[in-house]
């Protein structure tokens, strides 16, 4: 299957098939661009960077209006993000890239923008303001399963109960990511499970805002640098 094949069997198109690197899906507001591996890391993927204006000529890019619309679209317009991965496979000689090959799949993201660059995230959990929690309900938090080692299944709705009622600021100390790093840290946090889910060996119910809290990563690795980990409380003693 072709490039051009797949975007078409999503039902979306675009201006030429030749120099665009993002579609559009009206009836279904969906924009997808594809993703270079290249321009892939840590979860993120570089979909947009407003030096991409200009192509290895020094031409105005055929490209780039097209995706900055789409970018508008989605920024404004409510239209949602998709992406399929491309595998990079060098440079010809007028220095445009070469598509060595792409996975026809898509994921749904989420559009962050970091100064000039636009960047396609992994869509962040829904959740409710602190005060829409009402009660305490109960999820459940660790079926266990068989892969080649024990692992454990963690509920994104509990999590999402832990930040509504708890905040986004570390519970050790009280870093918050979005004051620190703007946009780019917006949403970010760790959840500590008081009990560790590897402990419990079966499912088990856990109460959201009683059992897990947030912390930042690096207060998240000191907690665990003794066996039984350290409680929130006695980890703060630590902090000079």
């Amino acid at each position: 299957m072709s490039r051009k094949e797949f975007i078409a069997s999503l039902g979306a198109t675009c201006k030429n098939w030749t120099w665009s690197w993002s579609f559009i899906d009206e009836p279904n507001k969906r924009i997808i661009f594809g993703a270079w591996d290249i321009y892939t890391e840590g979860g993120k993927a570089l979909i947009l960077d407003e030096a991409w204006r200009i192509d290895p000529k020094g031409a105005t890019s055929k490209g780039y209006p097209q995706s900055r619309e789409h970018v508008r679209l989605i920024e404004e317009e409510g239209y949602r993000l998709f992406i399929f991965p491309i595998i990079f496979g060098g440079y010809r000689e007028n220095g445009t890239s070469i598509m060595k090959g792409f996975t026809p799949e898509i994921s749904e993201k989420k559009i962050l923008r970091i100064g000039k660059q636009w960047y396609a995230g992994a869509s962040q959990i829904d959740s409710k303001l602190a005060e829409e929690i009402t009660r305490p309900e109960i999820y459940t938090e660790g079926t266990k399963k068989t892969i080649t080692v024990n692992s454990y299944e963690r509920s994104p709705k509990a999590r999402a109960a832990c930040i509504a009622h708890h905040g986004l600021k570390c519970s050790v100390c009280t870093m918050n990511f979005e004051s620190r790093y703007g946009e780019l840290g917006k949403g970010f946090i760790h959840v500590h499970h008081i009990v560790p889910i590897g402990s419990i060996k079966e499912e088990y119910k856990i109460d959201p805002i009683k059992d897990l809290m947030p912390v930042c990563p690096n207060c998240h690795a000191m907690i665990h640098q003794t066996e039984p980990p350290l409680s929130i409380a006695e980890l703060k003693k630590y902090i000079k």
